[in-house]
């Protein structure tokens, strides 16, 4: 009996290059002695980001996760067909391919939920495509809180040694600001806690970033980090938690980056985005372009394990074979031993 972890991966959006870094991830054998993944798709789709990124995989159908063989150089393929996987026009945004996209997501939720496969991955979907589909949400994060019905939550991303977690993500930085309130900081340190030990490391040493300029400078700046920062930080450390701050975003990361903390809480979307992909991105000499290759998203909180890529549907690069898989593959290692620690009651 085959006891790894059985993973669903979603594909992405059809017009982006998830289908694309989804299918090289998992023509490396590697991949099968950590995990059974499944790719939730529609086949042609998969048929056609074999062919032309050339990789030596078949397609094997499944209509449930339990039909799948889990073999390297074989693609098992959960087909929703709600899509023409043969005439997808790549690098384009289409409500078509929102939908589809948005499909992908929920059934693989769905079959977490009733515990059907231990843990997601997901491929890169496009906001706007699924806007157009009718879809209201701002992107994965909250497609998952909202399917799970989920109101803890965060988004914490993991590059190597690297990890930032938020406060706020997907809403206007205005908004971002006045989301700062001790009991939401208090809920994301807790929640960092947890995550961390779920990868195994017992105490994690983490550093909570200001949101204003020097941290605030005793008041000067702005009172945020006084009235709703400090006391958050203060319950963790009444807890029993080893945390920091509040320490300026200027130079906060640099300190994780030389091995002081394991994380870093950010306050919003881009004072944690900004370093951590800056780290993952990577000149690519073939293509003349700049993109992230490497990194992972993860959602914390949920009652299910969500991974995802670090990077977007890259639709500059779709249809071609170009892609880097990377980013998927690092995925799927962090979701299989996220599944593997729930399993077992252990630390991977």
């Amino acid at each position: 009996m085959n006891t790894k972890p059985l993973i669903g991966i979603s594909a992405g959006d059809p017009a982006g290059i998830g289908p694309e870094v989804t299918a090289k991830a998992l023509s490396q054998p590697e991949i099968y002695q950590l995990c059974r993944p499944l790719v939730v798709a529609e086949n042609e789709l998969m048929r056609a980001a074999i062919e032309f990124s050339g990789l030596a995989l078949k397609v094997h159908p499944v209509s449930t996760p339990q039909e799948g063989l889990y073999e390297a150089g074989t693609l098992d393929v959960l087909d929703l067909r709600n899509i023409d996987g043969r005439s997808i026009a790549y690098r384009q945004v289409s409500a078509e391919c929102g939908q589809a996209s948005f499909e992908f997501v929920e059934k693989t939720i769905k079959l977490a939920m009733a515990g059907e496969i231990d843990a997601t991955v997901t491929g890169p979907i496009n906001k706007e495509a699924i806007r157009l589909a009718g879809c209201p949400h701002a992107g994965h994060t909250e497609i998952y809180a909202t399917l799970t019905q989920t109101k803890d939550y965060a988004m914490m991303l993991m590059h190597e040694h690297f990890r930032v977690i938020h406060v706020s993500t997907h809403v206007a930085l205005r908004k971002a600001c006045e989301r700062v309130k001790t009991d939401r900081v208090l809920r994301v340190i807790r929640l960092a806690q947890t995550t961390l030990q779920q990868l195994g490391i017992d105490t994690p040493r983490i550093a909570v970033a200001g949101l204003n300029p020097h941290a605030g400078e005793n008041g000067l700046f702005g009172r945020e980090e006084i009235e709703e920062i400090q006391p958050a930080i203060e319950q963790a450390q009444e807890e029993g938690m080893n945390v920091d701050g509040p320490l300026p975003a200027d130079t906060v990361f640099s300190k994780m980056q030389g091995g002081q903390y394991d994380i870093v809480v950010v306050m919003y979307h881009d004072q944690g985005h900004i370093p951590t992909k800056l780290l993952g991105f990577q000149y690519d000499e073939k293509t003349d372009t700049w993109g992230a290759v490497s990194g992972i998203n993860m959602t914390c909180g949920l009652p299910i394990i969500r991974v995802s890529v670090d990077h977007g549907t890259a639709f500059d690069k779709a249809g071609a074979g170009q892609a880097n898989p990377d980013s998927m593959i690092q995925a799927i290692e962090v979701a299989s031993q996220l599944a593997s620690t729930a399993t077992t009651g252990e630390e991977t």
